[in-house]
């Protein structure tokens, strides 16, 4: 305690504005993936998803551009008095940005709309003054992202992240002069010192490219980690820094000779899988200090570069949910965090809504506005200012970034469990468990549909598909294992299935789909669409093959039975994948069929992958099954499945896990990414209640454990496996379905305001909706028109003390 006081008063005697270990251990906050958050320093509220934050060349403000789902705007924040003053909604938008030298101009990427948008900046207030227009709007496919500006040359440099090009644009005239393409997917763009070179971070492409300003021509290409996005500068302009996002790595590039002369791991341990995402760069004023925003692991980590090639680490600061990105004025550092501060229930979920104009089936104009706490949108960014810390505040808040940390290199290799369980604690250690079976559902709460589980934590107000809907998951969780502690790490389907099969979502994919999902076109880029966006190691499968795991999947990753992965190819059985149009009993009957050719052959694989989707349901369109026959199919088909893998030869040495990809379509009072899962099979424990906090990545980890494999990254090394779920004593007893209580066949038949909205609805590919405006639909199709949802605002992610935790 005396030696946290001593750093208390040094750092402020040095104005530094330190914190102790204790103040910040006293306002830890606990997230819904297992880690926690100290922020340091003092934290401003900020829009959806910063991304991007320039200052002036006077340093008097600070420009964010917030790029999430929900409302985008551009904000200012009035450097010394630490506040945002001025808000600017812009209809789409995506990092790009630059103050102009004279600093009475903002220029801003339009993102889709493919325009650069420029602001006047005066007394604090931001006035929209001109566009620069690249092309037509989305579909067209352009995509700025970032940007830079010569003042002097009246020019302005812009790279994309769709047709993956450079455009130099005249400012006096505001046209095209000059098109390039890159080859690949671009981040942003920097002007050397002198304005000859501008440097180009190839994000799809793994280069840092030179490009001729006078000549228009790219004159070098420089190899550096996976996914590079963001760069910086040293004063001189001498070095370059580049930050990789899948390496967990920023490399050093000696400009002159044109070579990396350095590359410094910015995990928090030595060889370290993905899972940092290093994602951002600033130098200190003096250039000694480089601060890298580890995006997934909530801090900045800080190395002394004042001697080009040998660098050294010197500690972590804790920053808030998610940073995107870092600056330095003086002794202050400045960081933009994605997602904020917290997790939060939603207890009045993605349902009803607050703007009439918004919505085609609010009943009349004098029907109460209703709140929306759909989970794309729900967690706001934050700015962190933190006093540049001495080397006693920086080896306190280094260990808080470690206690924060659930990952250790020794969680590789060993986890948490017990001696004698079917959930071994090393990995490569047997199991009596031989097959794995992973099923994938879409979009559910726990409320939603297991609230009215007396012996589980639910809200009843909050249930749209309960016990008459879904009785066979009920009776899972009645003779199985309930699990109401279990939350997805995702946000939505596009990150849900990465996350799902490969523990942990690229900065790609977690910068771009808030856009599509917001209607501000783009396009969906999961499930192994977009190569870009895929995990470095690849998924599951990946991991499965460079461990000599058999393995098949069933629509899972693998459209219109084509493998959308290049590991599938060959392990992609017939079955028909994302399809509303086909019930998933009928994928079950694809199943047995495959499954029986293979139990007979001797030939089942050690991990099936398989979706069942239809809980998603089509809403009220008309003449589509309604969401209740849509569930109850999902249901059945899940009932059938344990039923006739339970009466096989191989049940004795099987597992299932069942999961939702997501929880983004409804409400929950715990937290909005709580969501229901299934643990079935011989060794798993009959009538049992586990209130231990699990997530996607500790059944994925659970699955490796089984499979004799090592985590593919930091988070399912983190995370905890559910062997509490299991005994060493094993119930080969078969489970028997039960049938549906709703009529498969019923249809939506009545037409109202919200059959027309679902008529308006593309579901070719699951989240290729408006969903918020979906999920509204879908709430008012179960509870009626009027229907307002109740139910307490309690969240389980609050402050923790430290002496309150346990191990899980």
């Amino acid at each position: 305690m005396r030696l946290g006081f001593l750093f208390v008063c040094l750092a402020t005697a040095l104005g530094l504005n330190a914190q102790s270990l204790e103040t910040l251990e006293q306002n830890r906050v606990q997230l819904p993936n297992g880690w926690h958050l100290t922020p340091a320093g003092k934290n401003i509220t900020l829009g959806d998803l910063p991304l991007n934050m320039v200052v002036s060349r006077d340093k008097k403000y600070i420009a964010v551009t917030n790029n999430g789902q929900s409302t985008q705007m551009i904000q200012l924040v009035d450097v010394r008095k630490e506040m945002v003053v001025d808000s600017m909604i812009i209809p789409k938008s995506w990092y790009g940005l630059s103050f102009s030298a004279n600093g009475q101009s903002l220029y801003a990427s339009g993102g889709n709309d493919n325009w650069i948008l420029r602001y006047n900046v005066l007394n604090g207030k931001l006035s929209l003054a001109d566009s620069i227009i690249l092309g037509k709007k989305w579909p067209n496919k352009i995509s700025p992202a970032g940007l830079a500006v010569d003042d002097a040359a009246k020019k302005m440099f812009i790279v994309t992240k769709e047709d993956n090009s450079l455009y130099v644009v005249d400012l006096s005239t505001k046209k095209t002069i000059h098109k390039l393409a890159l080859g690949a997917e671009a981040y942003t763009c920097l002007l050397s010192n002198d304005k000859k070179t501008l440097f180009i971070s190839l994000w799809g492409g793994d280069k840092v490219l030179y490009f001729n300003t006078a000549t228009n021509q790219l004159t070098d290409s420089i190899a550096v980690g996976d996914n590079p996005n963001e760069l910086t500068l040293s004063r001189k302009g001498t070095y370059l820094y580049v930050a990789n996002a899948n390496d967990n790595s920023v490399s050093i590039i000696d400009v002159a000779s044109k070579r990396v002369i350095e590359t410094l791991n910015a995990a928090l341990y030595p060889n370290a899988p993905s899972g940092s995402t290093s994602n951002g760069v600033a130098l200190s004023e003096d250039d000694r200090k480089l601060y890298i925003a580890n995006a997934d692991n909530n801090c900045l980590a800080v190395f002394d570069v004042s001697t080009p090639g040998k660098s050294k680490s010197e500690g972590f600061i804790p920053v808030g949910w998610y940073p995107t990105n870092v600056k330095v004025i003086g002794q202050k550092i400045y960081v933009t965090n994605g997602k904020g501060l917290t997790s939060m229930a939603n207890p009045k979920g993605p349902n009803p809504v607050g703007k009439k104009q918004s919505v085609s089936y609010q009943q009349s104009d004098n029907q109460k506005p209703e709140v929306v706490q759909y989970i794309a949108g729900l967690f706001k960014g934050s700015l962190s200012i933190i006093g540049r810390p001495n080397e006693k505040q920086l080896s306190t808040y280094s260990q808080l970034v470690y206690s924060n940390t659930p990952y250790t290199k020794e969680k590789e290799m060993t986890a948490q469990g017990e001696e004698g369980n079917p959930i071994p604690m090393q990995a490569g250690k047997p199991s009596p468990i031989k097959h794995v079976f992973y099923i994938i559902k879409e979009n559910r709460t726990y409320d939603q549909v297991l609230g009215d589980v007396a012996k589980g934590n639910g809200d009843t107000s909050l249930v749209l598909f309960g016990k008459e809907i879904t009785p066979n998951q009920h009776k899972l969780v009645d003779e199985f294992v309930l699990l109401d502690n279990f939350y997805v790490d995702a946000e939505v389907s596009a990150d849900g299935h990465n996350w799902s099969m490969g523990g942990y979502a690229t900065d790609f994919l977690e910068k771009n789909w808030p856009t599509s999902y917001g209607g501000r076109g783009g396009t969906y880029p999961g499930e192994g669409q977009r190569e870009i966006a895929n995990n470095k190691g690849g998924f599951i499968w990946d991991h499965c093959k460079r461990n000599n795991v058999s393995f098949r999947t069933y629509g899972e990753f693998a459209d219109d039975g084509k493998p959308n992965i290049p590991v599938l190819k060959g392990h992609v059985a017939p079955y028909i994948g994302w399809d509303l149009s086909v019930r998933d009993t009928v994928r079950f009957n694809q199943w047995v069929k495959d499954f029986d050719s293979l139990v007979a052959a001797n030939a089942l694989p050690q991990l099936s992958t398989m979706r069942f989707g239809n809980d998603h349901t089509e809403g009220a369109r008309i003449g589509r099954p309604t969401p209740f026959a849509h569930v109850a199919d999902n249901d059945l088909a899940v009932g059938l499945f344990i039923e006739h893998l339970s009466k096989s030869p191989v049940w004795k040495e099987s597992v299932v896990f069942i999961l939702e990809d997501d929880a983004q379509n409804g409400p929950d009072h715990v937290d909005a990414h709580r969501s229901p899962a299934y643990v079935v099979g011989p060794y798993v424990k009959r009538n049992f209640v586990d209130h231990t906090m699990y997530s996607t990545t500790g059944i994925l980890r659970t699955m490796e454990l089984i499979l004799g494999m090592p985590p593919m990254t930091q988070y399912d090394a983190a995370a905890t496996p559910l062997w509490r779920c299991f005994t060493n004593q094993p119930n080969t007893t078969a489970f028997t379905h039960l049938p549906a209580n709703v009529d498969l066949n019923d249809k939506n038949r009545s037409p109202n305001a919200l059959s027309h909205a679902s008529e308006k609805f593309d579901f070719s590919k699951e989240d290729n909706i408006p969903d918020l405006e979906f999920t509204r639909v879908l709430w008012k199709t179960v509870k009626g028109l009027n229907a307002q949802v109740p139910g307490p605002s309690r969240s389980a992610f609050v402050k923790v003390a430290k002496e309150e935790e346990d191990d899980d």
